[in-house]
């Protein structure tokens, strides 16, 4: 698949580039988009979540009423989950949520969201280039000239440029990753995927080691 260079401005700059069939144009795979991607949210979980149980709310352990003849059901302390204030039945607890997938499938849920990107026209290459300084209205102009202002975008680029990152912070739907840095999440989120030319061949160096 060929693709024309633009650069900054958004102009032809009359070159083309090819993109490697073995990364951007194999089947896709659903499930192994599912599974990175569930992987991918789960490990972001900090799983600090806790909710106090009856031993351990503040309060009385007197026995509240005596045991017979309230015509009630019995109670014998007002830490219990039935009570205001009492505690949680099986509340939640500190947990590690993160899982283990194969590198293979790994490998194969980016191959798969690439190629969906490639297959929906969605990719955009533009020529390598860095900022002077961390402007943001710089990085502002650059989505503009590309047209992609309107989406939400991942630039990749070969190494992640620090002004570049740091231009970038403050747009909304916007995200600047290095190629090495590429995962299924980021790639499958964004509705335009912008690469530099040199980003191009070092993905290819990636996936195809």
């Amino acid at each position: 698949m060929e693709l024309n260079v633009v650069n900054i401005k958004g102009e032809d700059t009359g070159r083309k580039v090819e993109l490697p069939d073995s990364v951007f144009a194999i089947e896709p795979n659903d499930h192994a988009i599912y599974l990175d991607v569930k992987q991918y949210l789960a490990n972001n979980r900090q799983g600090t979540h806790k909710a106090k149980e009856r031993n351990e709310v503040a309060g009385s352990t007197r026995k509240i009423k005596k045991q017979k003849g309230t015509g009630t059901a019995r109670a014998g302390s007002i830490k219990s989950p039935v009570f205001r204030g009492g505690g949680r039945i099986f509340g939640p607890r500190p947990r590690n949520y993160s899982f283990k997938l194969n590198k293979k499938l790994k490998h194969l849920a980016r191959l798969s969201a690439l190629s969906y990107k490639a297959r929906n026209n969605a990719i955009i290459v533009v020529e390598d280039f860095n900022f002077e300084a961390p402007k943001t209205k710089e990085f502002v102009a650059l989505r503009k000239n590309l047209k992609v202002d309107g989406n939400r975008s991942l630039l990749v680029m070969n190494e992640l440029d620090r002004n570049v990152y740091l231009a970038s912070r403050n747009i909304q739907r916007s995200e600047v990753a290095a190629a090495s840095g590429l995962n299924t999440y980021s790639i499958m989120k964004a509705q335009s995927l912008v690469l530099t030319e040199s980003a191009i061949g070092q993905i290819g160096n990636i996936f195809n080691a």
